[in-house]
């Protein structure tokens, strides 16, 4: 039986998510407050946000939420002393719970028409991956994005984290069913349903499931730890090469996933390989460091590293998958204690003009 919806879907209306790598007018961030989120960390925190914005910024606009006026002055001050460029970055009085801007801030969405293009954005509930901190700020925060700009909204009424989809901009998304199946986000909808809302809502084709996520993802299992597309046909994937970690079955059998897949064209996707990190451990628990929670600007491509021998690996394999980007390494030792890194702090908005 078809899912009936409360409104007309973007897909209807000819809207649809781009690929990352596809223009972008801005990078979105909420400001760093929460000290919880990194134990023992939080001072060190902000300069790795002042680092990540000081690159951006080179090439495009940065977006960035902050409670009020008090704070915007005071990231200023930080930004100014990382020699970031001002001109480029916007401040927006959005007051959030975390810094985590990829699963509650909203999903962009383009249609080309014939004389002109137009922007829209999602706004999915978010729930603080099943409940698990607070999260009534964050919820919030797609709608009050419209009070600054005057985009089209749509509102699908399902939970739904940016970190949990990956698009390829031509018709495929790819997800995990540890995550957008497990009963703490929606519970009401079965695998189909939720397929139903995918197409729907980002104007895609075809939904891929892997299976689980990483040890230490306290998000049930979010993609953009895992496997990230870097063009159209072309994925990387997360592969642990010892047999003994508890990430090796399951990047085995999500990687055995993926070689089964098949693009629209009926074609398999080239599949390059990742390799992990040593654990990283804080506070007596792992954390979910990757590589494949990279985050592609316009110009370039920040990945994250942690101070291992495999980092310089990871750097030169993404560096072939984008030979148009310069791809930077940034040091999340630190922000990885948060429980995510570059792609799960960002939200990238689509530029209307090539």
């Amino acid at each position: 039986m078809a899912t009936v919806f409360s409104e007309v879907t973007p897909a209807e209306l000819g809207f649809y998510m781009p690929a990352e790598w596809q223009r972008q007018e801005a990078t979105w961030f909420s400001w760093p407050h929460n000290e919880e989120t990194w134990p023992g960390l939080f001072d060190r925190i902000p300069a790795v946000f002042a680092e990540i914005v000081f690159h951006l910024s080179q090439n495009q606009y940065v977006k960035i939420n902050v409670k009020d006026a008090e704070q915007e002055l005071s990231v200023r001050n930080i930004l100014l002393k990382a020699n970031v460029n001002l001109k480029s970055v916007k401040f927006y009085h959005i007051p959030t719970n975390d810094a985590w801007c990829r699963d509650h801030g909203p999903t962009f969405l383009v249609r080309n028409l014939k004389s002109s293009s137009e922007k829209a954005l999602v706004n999915w509930d978010f729930n603080s991956w099943g409940g698990k901190y607070p999260f009534e700020l964050d919820n919030a925060v797609p709608k009050s994005i419209l009070k600054y700009h005057n985009y089209r909204s749509f509102n699908p009424g399902i939970v739904m984290e940016g970190g949990s989809i990956e698009v390829n901009g031509t018709g495929t998304v790819i997800t995990t069913k540890a995550c957008l199946l497990n009963q703490n986000r929606n519970s009401h909808l079965d695998q189909f349903q939720i397929e139903d809302y995918l197409k729907a809502y980002l104007g895609v084709k075809q939904v891929l499931w892997l299976e689980d996520g990483i040890v230490g993802d306290d998000t049930n299992g979010h993609i953009d730890d895992l496997s990230r597309f870097v063009n159209e046909t072309a994925v990387v994937t997360i592969m642990e090469e010892d047999p003994s970690d508890e990430n090796f079955k399951i990047l085995q059998e999500n990687t055995d996933l993926l070689k089964s897949m098949r693009n629209l064209n009926g074609k398999p996707f080239e599949i390059i390989t990742l390799p992990m990190p040593a654990p990283v451990i804080h506070l007596g628990e792992r954390l979910p460091a990757s590589y494949a929670n990279f985050l592609i600007a316009n110009k370039i491509v920040l990945v994250p590293v942690f101070q291992d021998k495999n980092d310089k690996i990871a750097l030169d394999i993404l560096q072939k998958c984008f030979p148009d980007r310069k791809v930077v390494g940034i040091n999340c030792r630190d922000l990885v204690a948060g429980l995510g890194t570059l792609h799960c702090i960002s939200q990238q908005e689509p530029s209307l003009s090539n």
